[in-house]
C-alpha cells in the first residue's frame, strides 16, 4: 500500500522536467540579425514602394482575367492538391502522436485445459480453467518525451502547412508567367507582323519601278527575301504562345486542349501602374513561405532531442486490471473476481549508449536544420535583392530599345520616300528595315521580359499564399 505515495513523490519530482532543450530561434540565426532586417539594397528605385506587399499581389495589374485564373488554379492544380494531402497526412500523425497520452484499454480472455499426473490416467483427469478481465493504462510521461513528440509532430505540419503556401506562391506566379507569356507572343506576333507589311509595301513598289524601269530585278528578290524572312519568323512566335497556353491550362488542372481560347487574341500582357510595394527584410523573412518552413522543420529537430533523452529516464504507467480467473465449475462466481492497481515502471539500462548515441545523432540533426535556416534566409534575401536589381535595370532597357525603334521606323521610313523619288539606292532601304526588324525584335523581347522581371520580383518577396 506505501507504492502509490512513492509513485506519486516521483510524479511531484519529475513533472515540472521535459527532457531535451526548448526551442527557440538561436539568438545567432541569420533571421535575427540586424542586416537581413533593413530595407533592401536595390530598392531604392523609382520602381518600388516601401510599402506592404498585398496578400494577392496579382491583383496590382488590375486584370479580371489574371484573378480568375490564379484563382481557379489554386483551386484545382494538380501539384497544390498534393501539398494539401500531405497536409492533412502531417495533421493525422499530430493526432496519432496526442493518442499516446491518452487512456490505453485492453480485454483480455482466455481458456486452459490442464492435466495433473500421468498421460495415462483417466480423462478426468483433466482441469478446465478461464480467464477475463479488462486493463487500463495511463503513462504518465514523466520525462516529457510523449509531449516532446507531440511538440515535433505540430512543428512537422506547421512546416509542411509552409511547403503547401510555397506552392501556391509558385503556382501563381506560374500562371501569371504563362498568361504574360501568351500575350507577349501576340504583342511579338503584332511587332513583326508590322515589319512584315512595310516590307510587301517595299515589295510591291520595288516590283512596280522594275516594271517600270526605274529598278532591277535584284533589287525585286532582295525585298522578297527580306519578306519571307520576317514571315519565317511568325510560326514559331505561335509555337511559342500555344505552348504558354498549354502550359497555363495544365496549371489550372485542365487538359491541354481546353486552354483559354480568349487568350489567342489578346494584345499584350499585364501591365502594372504603379510601383511595385516590397516592404523590407523583416517583413520578407515573416512572409517567404520556405523559411517559415525552415524554422518549423529546426523547431521539430529540436524537440526529437528530448523525445531521445526521454528514453535515459524510467517510463512510469498507471495502471489497473479487474477481471475473473479460475475453474469453469466456478464461472461468473464473486470467489473467481478480482483486480489491481498500481505504477508500472520500465527502465532499459543496458541500452544507454544506444540511447546517448541517438540523441547526439538527433542534436546533428537539429544542426543540419539550423544550417538549412540560416541557409534559406540568406537565399531568400540573395533573390530578392537580384530581382529587384534585374528589373529596375531591365526598365532602362526597354526604354532605350523602345527609343532605338522608334529611330529605327523612323529611318525605315524616309529610305523608302527617298529611294521612290531615286535620292537613294535599293540597299539603304533594305538595311533600313533590317534595322526596324531587329530594333522590334529586340524591343519585344525585351517588354516580354520586363514582364517576366516583375513576376521574379513578385516571387522572390514570397507573397499570395496569405489567406
Amino acid at each position: 500500500m506505501r507504492i502509490a505515495p512513492a509513485a506519486s513523490l516521483l510524479a511531484l519530482a519529475l513533472a515540472a522536467c521535459t527532457a531535451g532543450p526548448n526551442y527557440h530561434v538561436p539568438d545567432n540565426a541569420m533571421a535575427k540579425a540586424p542586416a537581413a532586417n533593413r530595407a533592401f539594397a536595390s530598392g531604392d528605385e523609382p520602381a518600388y514602394a516601401q510599402a506592404p506587399l498585398p496578400d494577392h499581389w496579382w491583383r496590382l495589374y488590375d486584370d479580371a482575367r489574371l484573378d480568375g485564373y490564379v484563382t481557379e488554379a489554386l483551386k484545382a492544380n494538380t501539384d497544390l492538391r498534393a501539398a494539401d494531402a500531405n497536409l492533412r497526412r502531417a495533421s493525422y500523425i499530430v493526432r496519432e502522436a496526442e493518442a499516446g497520452r491518452t487512456i490505453q484499454t485492453s480485454i483480455t480472455t482466455g481458456a486452459e485445459a490442464a492435466r495433473v499426473g500421468f498421460f495415462t490416467e483417466p480423462l478426468p483427469g483433466t482441469a478446465y480453467s478461464y480467464t477475463l478481465g479488462v486493463g487500463v493504462e495511463y503513462p504518465l510521461d514523466l520525462a516529457g518525451g510523449i509531449r516532446r513528440g507531440i511538440e515535433a509532430a505540430k512543428d512537422s505540419s506547421e512546416a509542411a502547412q509552409a511547403a503547401r503556401d510555397q506552392v501556391r506562391v509558385a503556382i501563381a506566379a506560374a500562371v501569371t508567367r504563362s498568361y504574360a507569356a501568351a500575350c507577349s507572343a501576340n504583342r511579338t506576333l503584332a511587332a513583326t507582323q508590322h515589319v512584315l507589311d512595310i516590307q510587301r509595301q517595299t515589295l510591291d513598289v520595288t516590283h512596280r519601278l522594275f516594271k517600270g524601269g526605274r529598278g532591277t530585278n535584284f533589287d525585286v528578290t532582295r525585298a522578297r527575301g527580306a519578306a519571307d524572312q520576317s514571315a519565317a519568323a511568325i510560326p514559331t512566335i505561335i509555337a511559342k504562345r500555344q505552348a504558354a497556353l498549354f502550359e497555363l491550362a495544365a496549371l489550372m488542372g485542365r487538359a491541354p486542349s481546353d486552354y483559354p481560347r480568349e487568350l489567342e487574341s489578346c494584345p499584350a500582357p499585364p501591365a502594372l501602374r504603379q510601383p511595385i510595394p516590397i516592404g523590407d527584410g523583416s517583413a520578407l523573412i515573416r512572409r517567404r513561405a520556405d523559411i517559415r518552413a525552415a524554422e518549423r522543420n529546426l523547431a521539430a529537430a529540436t524537440a526529437t532531442i528530448g523525445v531521445e533523452m526521454a528514453e535515459l529516464y524510467p517510463k512510469v504507467t498507471l495502471g489497473g486490471s479487474m477481471g475473473f480467473a479460475g475453474p469453469f465449475k466456478l464461472f461468473n462466481s464473486g470467489d473467481t473476481f478480482g483486480g489491481g492497481i498500481g505504477p508500472l515502471v520500465s527502465w532499459n539500462f543496458p541500452n544507454r549508449k544506444l540511447i546517448h548515441a541517438r540523441i547526439h545523432a538527433a542534436g546533428a540533426a537539429a544542426d543540419i536544420a539550423s544550417a538549412r535556416f540560416d541557409g534559406t534566409v540568406i537565399e531568400a534575401l540573395r533573390q530578392t535583392e537580384t530581382a529587384l536589381t534585374a528589373y529596375a535595370r531591365e526598365i532602362d532597357h526597354d526604354h532605350a530599345l523602345e527609343l532605338a525603334r522608334d529611330d529605327a521606323e523612323k529611318a525605315s521610313d524616309q529610305a523608302n520616300r527617298l529611294f521612290r523619288f531615286g535620292r537613294t539606292g535599293f540597299i539603304n532601304v533594305l538595311t533600313a528595315q533590317s534595322n526596324l526588324a531587329n530594333a522590334e525584335a529586340a524591343l519585344a523581347a525585351s517588354q516580354s521580359e520586363l514582364t517576366d522581371r516583375q513576376i521574379d520580383v513578385f516571387l522572390a518577396l514570397g507573397g499570395g499564399w496569405e489567406g
